[in-house]
């Protein structure tokens, strides 16, 4: 076979795999677009049957003692005196046309708040997904396959981890580093100290989990045929475990990175409140106990947009990764 036949069919074989990479990400793209659709939905729906009135909300709550005209003359405005259903589909309308509408409870465009609250959440979201994958490579490579003893501690450390709730590490994490220690800011979003302990918070119960499922297809791996043979070879028993069997064990791990950033992302939730920080979760937790509905749905499409679009990196990646599952993709 001549060089340019071959490099002919590689190119075809690249070009096929980009097309079902591409086919894959449109049926993702268009199965997350339904679930906006569905968050959306619901959340206007469950904030609409909520006890309490939205229109109250809006004019300050009960101690701003607003007038019998000046609630009417609201009701009217903001489009709450027509039927529900009507409400519910001219909000969709309004949706389409990438307008969110204006907080409540801020009187400022719901989208000029997610702007300035996106950030801190971002920040603090990756930071605890880049943190929680250095402690997983760091214990499931360093002690997967070793002493037995070795691996049953490593493993009991990863159970427990993966149990504590965020929201007792957070605080426990306050007290001791934060009022016990001063190391740590106890609040605030100003500069990477005030990061450290809300991103440990939440890497800590993510790593535990995500290292139980490494750990086992790591050890898994390292019983392969090609990893005996990189050894016999005469390689190092580091670059076995990071240059060989890692990159297989690593997919299972590597699939549950979308689902972990929608957990960090709810789990922001209570810990932006536990450490005062700006962003989503904190704003979010406010919204639906003033019952600002536009902020709330606009808080949750972007929470769901991030889960969706993450979801659909890590699907691709997983199969530029693997070309093996390409073969039961779309």
């Amino acid at each position: 076979m001549s060089s340019s036949t071959l490099s002919s069919e590689l190119l075809s074989l690249q070009r096929e795999r980009f097309i079902r990479l591409g086919r894959r990400a449109l049926w993702r793209l268009a199965g997350g677009i339904m679930v906006l659709w569905a968050v959306a939905t619901l959340t206007f729906f469950a904030l609409r049957l909520m006890p309490g009135d939205p229109v109250l909300a809006i004019l300050g709550g009960p101690s701003g003692n607003p007038t019998a005209e000046t609630i009417a003359e609201a009701t009217r405005e903001f489009g709450l005196d027509k039927p529900l259903p009507v409400q519910y589909v001219l909000y969709l309308g309004r949706l389409i046309q990438g307008d969110l509408g204006i907080s409540y409870s801020q009187h400022l465009p719901v989208t000029k708040v997610l702007a300035e609250q996106s950030w801190p959440t971002l920040q603090l979201t990756f930071t605890s997904l880049i943190l929680a994958w250095v402690l997983v490579l760091t214990l499931t490579v360093l002690t997967a396959g070793r002493q037995r003893l070795l691996c049953r501690l490593a493993s009991l450390m990863e159970t427990l981890a993966a149990a504590l709730p965020h929201f007792w590490l957070g605080i426990l994490l306050l007290a001791i580093f934060a009022f016990g220690l001063r190391l740590f800011p106890p609040a605030g979003s100003d500069g990477w100290q005030t990061l450290v302990l809300p991103s440990v918070a939440l890497a800590i119960p993510l790593a535990g989990f995500i290292a139980q499922v490494t750990r086992e297809s790591l050890e898994l791996t390292l019983d392969q045929p090609f990893v005996l043979t990189a050894r016999t070879r005469g390689l190092s028993d580091f670059s076995v475990r990071f240059k060989h069997a890692l990159r297989h064990a690593i997919l299972p791990g590597i699939s549950l990175s979308g689902w972990a950033i929608g957990a960090l992302i709810s789990g922001a939730v209570v810990i932006e409140v536990i450490f005062s920080r700006k962003g989503l979760g904190r704003q979010l937790f406010q919204a639906v106990q003033t019952q600002d509905l536009p902020l709330t749905i606009g808080i949750s499409l972007v929470v769901a947009a991030g889960y969706v679009f993450a979801n659909i990196l890590v699907d691709l990646l997983y199969l530029w990764i693997d070309p093996r599952q390409q073969r039961n993709s779309v």
